[in-house]
């Protein structure tokens, strides 16, 4: 077996290799890129000029304990790069994420951003996405009207709660609502239908944004571009 976390290593320090002086950076959630982090972390203390933004509360706090500047998102057009994680990835580079309960933040970052890379261990490559459960950011007004609906379209839904059996409440202070769907054959007819939901404010289906997958397999890493010249 893999070692994942040896993989998240390798995987969340290559991407620093498409870091270039004097970027806007934003910085993804989770325990991949999280090494990402840690590396720009350094760079900056050689020198490196950087700023960033972040999509989440965590990241923010982790950023800043290594002297990343970060910039309110609202202050920014674009940003040139961003490097994230991911739950899942198809051949087809769309991916499932918000695992981590950062969905929002993390496609309104990535939607405002030139380039994305995801950084993931082997474990996260699938044919089809839907092995992991989609997340779905919805407004705590109405919850349990959306879990009847998923219910009804046997989505198998369950609302995500903490450590201490309470509702998970997002940093933008939505709840979220787990589909354990098993397969989705369909996921940009599948994103287009919940998004329709009143009360839903965003799916955790990333669909056409990463332009490159960095994945961690074993002692090595493998790129896959989404357009390889």
């Amino acid at each position: 077996m893999p070692d994942h976390n040896v993989e998240k290593l390798n995987a969340g320090e290559k991407a620093v290799d498409f870091i270039k002086d004097g970027m806007l950076l934003g910085l993804g959630t989770g325990s991949t890129v999280f090494y990402t982090i840690k590396k720009v972390g350094e760079l900056v203390k050689e020198g490196m000029k950087l700023k960033a933004v972040s999509t989440s509360s965590a990241t923010s706090q982790l950023a800043a304990s290594l002297g990343i500047e970060i910039l309110p998102f609202e202050e920014i057009e674009r940003a040139d790069l961003t490097i994230d994680g991911a739950d899942e990835f198809d051949p087809s580079l769309n991916g499932i994420k918000g695992g981590g309960g950062a969905l929002l933040y993390e496609k309104l970052v990535a939607e405002a951003s030139d380039r994305v890379i995801w950084v993931v261990d082997s474990g996260k490559r699938v044919k089809k996405l839907g092995r992991f459960p989609l997340p779905v950011e919805v407004v705590r007004y109405g919850a349990s009207h959306l879990l009847k609906i998923f219910r009804d379209r046997e989505y198998k839904p369950f609302l995500r709660v903490n450590d201490r059996g309470e509702p998970y409440i997002t940093d933008a202070g939505n709840y979220i609502i787990d589909l354990h769907l098993g397969e989705i054959n369909r996921p940009e007819e599948l994103n287009r239908e919940i998004k329709l939901l009143t009360g839903v404010v965003e799916t955790g289906l990333f669909i056409n944004i990463a332009d490159k997958v960095i994945v961690g397999i074993k002692d090595d890493t493998e790129i896959i571009e989404k357009n390889p010249v």
